[in-house]
């Protein structure tokens, strides 16, 4: 075959050749699936929904999916099954991606290598409430209550391996109050509304708008959040560390991800609208009235190295009270 015959058969292949490159510039061009991996009601929606909105105008179609169980970690770990093509993300946070891998034995991913860091939404302190009927109203007399009616007394959380619980057994084990009992939820949504009914007496959610209003109305009542410092949106409540508890510090964070070996353009791409979101000054003030404390001008680089960092943080934390997740 001569060579100008092999020139043009060459030339004629190379669209094909650039085919998937030319499929990833043209992203998204199907509804994009962003999995919360919590029933919907709690802090995870808060975030999720709000932001899947407002990326229309850039990313199309966000479709929410709300996969709960684990602690979160059922939906992380569809995601982490997911095609690599960025139509599958996750909206993952610190029960998932940083308590699971550090308190199983085998656990389900891991979050540094089965996961495409995008971008941080938020981060957001948690909060320890009781329901109206028990009769404290400060984490002192909490603490008291608890010490004098051992085993009378439980906590709800968001699940087995969530930041929730994290929060109540390091409450225990700051307070020496050891006798209060778990009950696990499949999310918050649940668990608030059992509080809500007086089911538990406790829980350690994080801070939202609605357990502000539900605090603000009467409802239940917050006796402390779990902040180095109070927050913007909560002025009036006083932290735990205020309250005798320097120890007592447990925050969460709010991200997005993809699953491992997405086009790095996509990654790219979708970091790009949620900048553009995180610029927008209603929804900042949104967030920061809801107790959330928004992180600016994120990066894929940033959120990885986050991420690390706290599980490297948290790691001594639950090796010291002993967390256990099978």
């Amino acid at each position: 075959m001569r060579r100008r015959d092999l020139l043009a058969l060459s030339l004629a292949a190379l669209p094909m050749a650039l085919s998937p490159a030319a499929a990833q510039s043209k992203y998204p061009e199907r509804p994009i699936r962003l999995v919360i991996p919590f029933p919907p009601g709690g802090v995870y929606d808060a975030v999720g929904r709000p932001w899947a909105d407002r990326v229309k105008s850039t990313l199309g179609t966000v479709v929410v999916e709300n996969i709960g169980g684990a602690g979160g970690s059922l939906g992380a770990a569809a995601v982490a099954r997911s095609p690599s093509d960025g139509y599958t993300l996750l909206l993952g946070g610190g029960g998932a991606l940083v308590l699971t891998p550090i308190a199983s034995s085998r656990p389900p991913f891991d979050p540094m290598r089965d996961f495409e860091p995008i971008a941080l939404l938020v981060t957001t302190g948690l909060a320890i409430v009781v329901h109206p009927s028990l009769p404290v109203k400060t984490l002192a007399e909490l603490i008291d209550y608890a010490r004098s009616n051992p085993g009378k007394l439980s906590y709800g959380s968001a699940g087995v391996g969530s930041m929730n619980q994290l929060t109540g057994e390091l409450f225990k084990s700051l307070s020496a109050a050891t006798d209060i009992v778990h009950v696990p939820y499949k999310g918050a949504g649940p668990a608030i509304t059992d509080l809500i009914s007086g089911q538990i007496p406790i829980a350690t959610p994080n801070v939202t708008a609605q357990i502000l209003e539900l605090h603000h109305a009467g409802k239940v009542r917050i006796l402390a959040v779990t902040t180095p410092r109070r927050l913007a949106g909560a002025p009036d409540i006083p932290t735990a560390v205020e309250q005798g508890l320097p120890g007592m510090i447990a925050q969460n964070f709010i991200g997005l991800f993809a699953p491992a070996r997405a086009p790095p353009t996509v990654i790219e791409q979708v970091a790009q609208a949620t900048r553009a979101v995180m610029d927008d000054e209603a929804f900042l003030r949104s967030l920061t009235a809801s107790g959330f404390e928004p992180e600016l001008a994120s990066t894929p680089d940033k959120t990885r190295r986050f991420v690390a960092d706290e599980v490297a943080r948290w790691a001594p934390v639950i090796k010291a009270i002993g967390l256990k997740l099978d």
